[in-house]
């Protein structure tokens, strides 16, 4: 069953690619100008630049973080730039084309937000999104970004360890997988109606992934909160997985003691494994992952990357899967 549209690919050149000196003066730019013009109270979240889709008050202001000292959270790779981030995206509720989710994501409403934590925990809570943006240090960590279509790229995210918010519920010792659930609400998410996939958009981890340091809700990318297209408000980052199971605006979170079934394993188990870690030696049935294309690298016609096991983070992850047969636990 064929669910993935091909896409064309129109990458910039490679001397689009954000310099970290031009990055970090810019998010300084950003916070200058938007605490000039909207104020102290808007400096934070409520101030969005027009890459964000929604009507704002202000520019965009830096979200506050410190570079993470978690072995790994900082990779060499140079960010693939800001606008190809922001607009090159996989987000079926706002459509199955690259650009849909820019052109169509004005829509989502990311305040008033909350998160529900529940299932096998002693604390189970709702966390609106200023509980969520309190509740621990922000840390900008810079990860590579395989998906599971062969195209890659290197985004700063700022957010904290997932671990985080595991502490504040403690789960039990029924609790052996953390499933995600995202927004899906048909008003503001005009692609919800098509029947790519079964609405809402869930996934899954094991709980010794989930509590894994590199693991990261994330609340901005660059220095600046989420862009709506971009999962705002709050989303999940795994570095080592394709980004499929990186759920996007996310509204529940239960912990499990049963393996759940996430929503592209659902639609077609074949491609798509519960665990779907990058590793260049299992292909996808109907494509090569032994190389990809770097989004922002020299147009159309760059020569591929090969693809790094586990993304590149086989050393602070592969003890995870010790002993796993990694082609049948794909």
């Amino acid at each position: 069953m064929h669910l993935l549209k091909s896409h064309r690919f129109n990458h910039p050149q490679s001397s689009e690619i954000t310099p970290p000196e031009v990055y970090h003066g810019r998010r300084d730019w950003l916070q200058h100008l938007a605490l000039g013009a909207a104020g102290t109270a808007l400096a934070g979240w409520a101030a969005r630049e027009a890459h964000a889709q929604v009507a704002a008050p202000g520019k965009l202001a830096r979200l506050p973080a410190t570079r993470s000292a978690v072995a790994g959270a900082q990779v060499m790779d140079k960010p693939t730039a800001y606008g190809d981030v922001t607009s090159y995206n996989n987000f079926y509720e706002f459509g199955t084309d690259k650009a849909d989710p820019a052109r169509n994501a004005h829509t989502l409403k990311p305040r008033p937000w909350s998160v529900t934590v529940e299932g096998e925990c002693k604390r189970p809570q709702t966390f609106d999104l200023d509980a969520l943006l309190k509740l621990a240090p922000m840390e900008e960590r810079i990860y590579r970004m395989r998906c599971v279509e062969g195209w890659s790229m290197v985004i700063p995210w700022v957010g904290w360890s997932l671990a985080e918010l595991m502490k504040k519920v403690e789960p039990t010792g029924n609790a052996k997988y953390v499933q995600f659930f995202t927004l899906a609400d048909k008003a503001q998410m005009p692609g919800i109606r098509s029947s790519v996939l079964d609405w809402p958009y869930t996934e899954g981890l094991r709980l010794d992934e989930a509590l894994h340091p590199l693991t990261l809700l994330a609340f901005g990318l660059y220095g600046e909160v989420l862009p709506n297209q971009n999962g705002a408000p709050v989303r999940l980052v795994v570095p080592w997985k394709y980004g499929f199971k990186s759920a996007k605006s996310i509204v529940k979170i239960r912990l499990v003691e049963k393996q759940p079934v996430s929503s592209w394993e659902r639609a077609a188990a074949q491609e798509y494994g519960f665990f779907s870690n990058v590793n260049p030696a299992v292909d996808h049935p109907r494509w090569s992952q032994a190389s990809e294309r770097r989004i922002g690298e020299d147009g159309l016609f760059a020569k591929k990357r090969p693809t790094l096991m586990f993304n590149g983070y086989e050393p602070q992850v592969g003890q995870l899967y010790a002993g796993m047969d990694l082609k049948k636990f794909y």
